[in-house]
């Protein structure tokens, strides 16, 4: 393979992590997912601003989409961002930068800081809750959650006195299960912060 063919495949490669990070809901998440696919695929490192720098910015963007981000990660990504859009020597690592970049200018970074995602995609800033008068003990989320995170009996023909399904926060893995199958729509999205039910 000539050199010239292997540059090629990976600027197609590229291309392809932006159509993917694109994809996710979260500014901060769309940053990270692009960070994590460009240092296994296509950084070469080559030039020392592109190769420190996409690491230190990986972790910083993984504490602000865990939760424990603070001010000084936001400076520091503006820093590394900054460094590797003057110093790159390649178009793989300028991209790179105005991909995170693009999005700091919004207050999309700063709300995760204090404790909220806009999107409410990030699993650390939601939590899954069961709306009490909503829910008729059906039995379908039971089923449907893979990690034994809601707690509650099946309701049976002819009994009552059947007290609501309740989701165990420390088992939850927000993955969407239990609301997509609720025919009572009694499942919501709420801010961990905030516990303000999206859309109730």
């Amino acid at each position: 393979m000539t050199e010239k063919s292997a540059t090629e495949k990976r600027e197609l490669k590229v291309e392809e992590i932006r159509t993917l990070a694109e994809g996710k809901g979260c500014p901060v998440q769309k940053a990270f997912y692009y960070m994590t696919e460009f240092l296994a695929g296509p950084m070469c490192g080559r030039c020392f601003p592109c190769a420190m720098g996409s690491y230190e910015a990986r972790i910083r963007l993984e504490t602000i989409v865990n939760g424990r981000g603070r001010e000084a990660d936001l400076w520091a990504l503006k820093r590394i961002a900054g460094d590797m859009l003057e110093s790159s020597m390649c178009k793989k690592g300028k991209d790179t930068a105005k991909f995170v970049l693009q999005w700091m200018s919004t207050d999309e970074y700063d709300k995760h800081i204090g404790g909220i995602c806009p999107s409410m995609k990030c699993p650390a800033f939601i939590e899954y809750r069961v709306i009490p008068d909503k829910c008729d003990n059906c039995g379908i989320c039971l089923d449907a959650c893979k990690y034994h995170a809601i707690f509650g009996q099946k309701k049976k023909p002819f009994h009552s006195g059947y007290p609501p399904f309740e989701i165990r926060q420390k088992k939850c893995v927000k993955c969407d299960e239990c609301r997509k199958v609720c025919p009572t729509e009694a499942i919501v999205i709420v801010e961990a912060k905030k516990k303000k039910a999206v859309g109730v």
